[in-house]
């Protein structure tokens, strides 16, 4: 009989089974005790019910095998770091080929004539059906047969090691004794069953359960933990906003006629109407009674700089100082020089890097006040930074920094206003919970005279006919930029490196002025080459997606993206807005080697749309919330039942209940739930 010993807060870390090495690489992902790890729940379950002889397997189905392996050898390849392992199993009925795809280390951990229980997929190759990248079990550690669940990876802890730590953990805890921690109100509301049964639904389900249902995650236990994680999201939201909305304004701003006469004259051009509407919300938002925390959010190339560039000035205008930071040096670099341009003229303005050499005399300059402005990286919130009367702070590319960056940055003065910008649009479910703190403006208009990119989507076979047309263009007097995914080549990718393109540009377009960038040049040089090319006098650019984000060049109509299926669909979306930026044509053109059906999608989708609210949409139902943010929103959960945007449903209903249940509490219950909450779930 198992002996339960473990509780939700016991610490990975004490747990036996995890291991010392095992739960430091837990803890580096965020699983810190026991809690964590059973909220991990598997991504799809294997029917071993019944094992199958040998003889019976077919193409296209997923088959149990029990029986011995034989003939193991590991096969190089001339991709480089990866290998096959190919060996044959037997179980009396007939024998099998088997083959494993980069798991070099099963020819020492396999003895030959011992009986292994087998799982996977049977596939048609060469020659008849082969057995594809089974797991592998020593028949004697084999569990009873039934649903095996198969656990998505943890940071750097692969499905099969969490299997290995779920068998142990499992035996040590009573899950059905799991503390529910949703109020039975909304159990009833919901029809959901209780958290402890749930979670032995997952973990350990009965020979009786759905395999359809568990594998498609339509259970009443996986409903039960994608409301209670997006429930436990929405109230953090929720009691956020309401410890701002508590924050009372300490600086008045003076919005009145004169200003509006200063911000009119600022813009070398008529500003569009959405720009309008989206200055008159943060105006607004100065004048109120608690400090502006505003998300502003447009496509690239819609105008969201300038936007910034007014509020700051209002702010300015009213004796604050501003601070404006950007995720990278040369985002900054280019940041200032446009602020610069815009404001300077009125306005003393301050580079702040971390590479920055006049550093310290910038500080004293920011702490007297004598530098109204400063445009920086994260070097902004560092301890040694201080400003004076710190008033608006803006962060460009908000899904680069957290929670914790922007409240660094509201730290450096007295409850100043904030107003986050993001180029790539967000899906409904984001800004229900990334940014469900924020309320959004929103750019949905280009500004006039921009013309749509021409996108089209060629094998690299037919680099040739690209690159004879890419020189007919720069013949004609464009100028274009040539993207690669790497520096240099290496590693198990596929890819195009920047020296090869290079070398391609240079033999295709002979006697062009041609310059390479990338992140590890320095930053003046980066900055000369920018410049050079905003200058024409370099004609093409081949670099890395250092380019991606804040590089404006007007003149420049064509793109194009080497090894494009290695990118992301937002970061596509990305590196063609830096082309079409003024009235003429513009054309960019997404070279490919070989697709797997995901990049296939992304680049059929990539080509039919200019919509980066529709690529947005797209990009977090193909790849996920924590890969479209790049870095985990730090100070609020990880989503790790739930899955945006197919959750779209639950999130709204957790939402609303978040609200409801809030509306109904005084401020001491509001407090106390606040402190519940961070001790359960996470």
């Amino acid at each position: 009989m198992s002996h339960f010993s473990l509780d939700p807060d016991t610490p990975l870390s004490s747990i036996r089974g995890v291991g010392p090495a095992r739960a430091r690489a837990l803890a580096e992902a965020g699983y810190l005790a026991l809690r964590d790890l059973l909220f991990h729940v598997p991504q799809r379950y294997e029917d071993r019910r019944e094992v199958q002889p040998v003889a019976d397997a077919a193409a296209g189905a997923s088959f149990t095998f029990r029986g011995r392996l034989s003939d193991l050898r590991r096969i190089f390849t001339r991709r480089r770091g990866f290998t096959l392992v190919r060996g044959v199993l037997e179980d009396g009925s007939g024998r099998l080929p088997v083959v494993w795809l980069n798991r070099p280390y099963l020819t020492n951990q396999v003895t030959e004539g011992e009986e292994y229980v087998l799982h996977g997929s049977v596939r048609e190759a060469r020659g008849g059906l082969e057995l594809l990248n089974p797991s592998c079990e020593r028949a004697d550690d084999v569990r009873e047969a039934g649903f095996v669940p198969v656990y998505p990876a943890a940071g750097s802890v692969g499905p099969a090691a969490l299997g290995r730590i779920f068998t142990a953990v499992l035996e040590q805890v009573d899950l059905l004794k799991i503390p529910e921690t949703l109020p039975e109100e909304l159990l009833r509301r919901h029809d959901l069953p209780p958290l402890g049964e749930s979670l032995q639904a997952l973990h350990q389900p009965g020979a009786d359960a759905d395999p359809v249902a568990l594998n498609q995650r339509r259970t009443p236990a996986h409903r039960r933990l994608i409301y209670g994680e997006l429930f436990d999201l929405q109230v953090r939201l929720a009691l956020l906003r309401e410890r701002e909305k508590g924050e009372s304004r300490n600086q008045r701003y003076r919005i009145d006629t004169r200003l509006r006469r200063v911000l009119k004259e600022i813009p070398p051009f008529p500003l569009t109407a959405g720009q309008e509407r989206v200055l008159e919300e943060i105006l607004a938002d100065l004048t109120a009674a608690h400090p502006m925390r505003r998300l502003l959010q447009g496509d690239v190339g819609s105008g969201k700089t300038i936007v910034a560039a007014l509020a700051l000035a209002a702010a300015l205008e009213s004796g604050f100082q501003g601070a404006f930071m950007a995720p990278t040096e040369l985002l900054a670099e280019q940041h200032y020089a446009n602020l610069e341009r815009l404001l300077g003229r009125h306005y003393k303005l301050a580079l702040l890097t971390g590479s920055a050499a006049e550093a310290e005399r910038l500080r004293r300059q920011l702490a007297s006040g004598e530098a109204q402005l400063a445009v920086g990286t994260h070097a902004l919130i560092q301890e040694t930074v201080e400003f004076r009367r710190l008033g608006l702070a803006v962060i460009d590319e908000q899904h680069r920094f957290g929670v914790t960056q922007r409240a660094l940055l509201r730290e450096k003065g007295d409850r100043p206003d904030l107003l986050v910008m993001t180029a790539t649009p967000i899906p409904r479910s984001l800004a229900l919970t990334a940014y469900g703190d924020l309320p959004v403006s929103t750019l949905d208009e280009m500004p006039p005279g921009r013309s749509p990119v021409r996108t089209e989507v060629v094998a690299a076979r037919g680099w040739p006919e690209i690159y004879r047309r890419l020189r007919e263009a720069v013949e004609a007097g464009a100028r274009a930029y040539v993207v690669a995914p790497l520096i240099e080549e290496g590693g198990r990718l596929a890819a195009a490196s920047l020296a090869g393109v290079e070398e391609k540009v240079r033999e295709a377009l002979a006697g062009f002025p041609i310059a390479v960038m990338h992140g590890r040049m320095p930053a003046a040089e980066r900055e000369r080459t920018m410049r050079a090319f905003a200058a024409g006098e370099v004609r093409v650019l081949v670099a890395t997606t250092v380019i991606e984000v804040g590089v404006d060049v007007p003149e420049a109509t064509w793109m194009v993206i080497e090894s494009a299926e290695r990118f992301g669909l937002a970061q596509l979306h990305q590196l063609r807005g830096r082309v079409g930026r003024s009235s003429a044509p513009a054309t960019c053109i997404a070279l490919h080697g070989r697709l797997s059906e995901t990049a296939r999608r992304r680049l059929e989708i990539f080509a039919s749309t200019n919509d980066g609210f529709v690529i947005a949409e797209e990009d977090l139902a193909i790849r996920g919330p924590g890969d479209l943010l790049g870095t985990r929103q730090a100070g609020l959960p990880a989503l790790r039942a739930a899955r945006l945007p197919d959750d779209w449903d639950w999130l709204v209903k957790a939402r609303d209940d978040a609200r409801e249940m809030l509306g109904r509490l005084d401020e001491g219950e509001l407090a106390a739930l606040g402190k519940a909450v961070q001790e359960v779930e996470g």
